[in-house]
């Protein structure tokens, strides 16, 4: 697959060295200040593409743990489903619909402090708009911890697995059939016909996979704190969903040594001392707590 990958990539970078010379000779020298514009331009175009496929958390984590063909996770990941609700967590507050209880006097630690609705404000994605609302109608609101619980299903509470959010990969599935990302196919699996949903866009999957790559090697910060809190969010919620590795398993050996060694360093992080920090978010390293506690 890496062999794959670095042909196809090389083949693009020839294609356009090539015709970026072509143009260069029978360019006149009269349009040499307007070349900065041309590549304006292009980024514009570039910026305007990824606006029509941006993707939730839930979506990308989804996308990094489905196989391309087949369409389908792993059956044997059995993370996945609480990960997606706390991409559904962190989404919500990076979107300022939640956050945390204040901390008090005492300074409560971020499992036991309760999440709260800071505004109830459609997001326009039926999944977070669900979970919104169960948070929001809760008294008393519940930790971080229930929440992930809850929104699973895995509650022994009869009363409470009216909270539990159905589907979510089906439905997460086919937000991504409606951005033009997966397809929608029936498997034939001997007992059973299973709705299934294939890669049709590469592009999308290539990038968010060399966004997670670049994150942990060319762009590497080593501190969260100058991490973009989303691509922050990604890692750590791909890592506790079991899919993080099909990010990195197109990588050289001494590429992926170094990748999990600085994935490794992040999940070393003490989360109360992190959010403690200017300029963070606490919903995002309560949910970090919780699965790596």
């Amino acid at each position: 697959m890496t062999s794959l990958t670095q042909r196809s990539s090389g083949l693009v970078q020839r294609r356009t060295e090539a015709s970026r010379n072509a143009v260069e000779k029978d360019r006149p020298s009269c349009e040499e200040d307007n070349e900065p514009r041309r590549g304006e331009g292009q980024d514009d175009e570039d910026a305007g593409d990824s606006k029509e496929t941006r993707l939730t958390l839930m979506e990308e984590v989804l996308l990094l743990g489905l196989k391309d063909r087949e369409g389908y996770t792993s059956f044997w990941n059995d993370c996945i489903s609480s990960g997606l609700r706390g991409c559904m967590l962190i989404e919500l507050g990076l979107r300022g619909r939640l956050q945390l209880e204040a901390c008090g006097m005492r300074r409560k630690g971020l499992l036991a402090r309760k999440v709260i609705c800071k505004s109830d404000a459609p997001t326009g994605d039926v999944l977070l708009d669900e979970a919104l609302k169960h948070i929001k109608d809760t008294q008393p609101p519940e930790t971080v911890q229930s929440w992930i619980e809850l929104l699973s299903g895995e509650t022994w509470n009869p009363l409470k697995l009216h909270y539990q959010l159905r589907n979510v990969r089906e439905r997460l599935a086919k937000n991504l059939v409606e951005k033009g990302v997966l397809t929608t196919e029936k498997q034939n699996f001997l007992l059973f016909d299973m709705t299934t949903h294939p890669l049709t866009n590469n592009n999308i999957k290539q990038r968010l996979i060399k966004k997670v790559q670049e994150a942990v090697l060319d762009k590497w910060v080593n501190d969260p704190h100058r991490m973009d809190k989303r691509l922050l969010a990604l890692i750590f919620l791909a890592h506790s969903s079991d899919v993080l590795e099909n990010a990195f398993a197109p990588l050289l050996d001494d590429q992926y040594d170094l990748a999990m060694k600085r994935v490794r360093q992040l999940l070393e992080l003490e989360p109360e001392g992190e959010s403690m920090k200017a300029n963070t978010n606490e919903l995002l390293w309560a949910v970090v707590a919780a699965f790596t506690k």
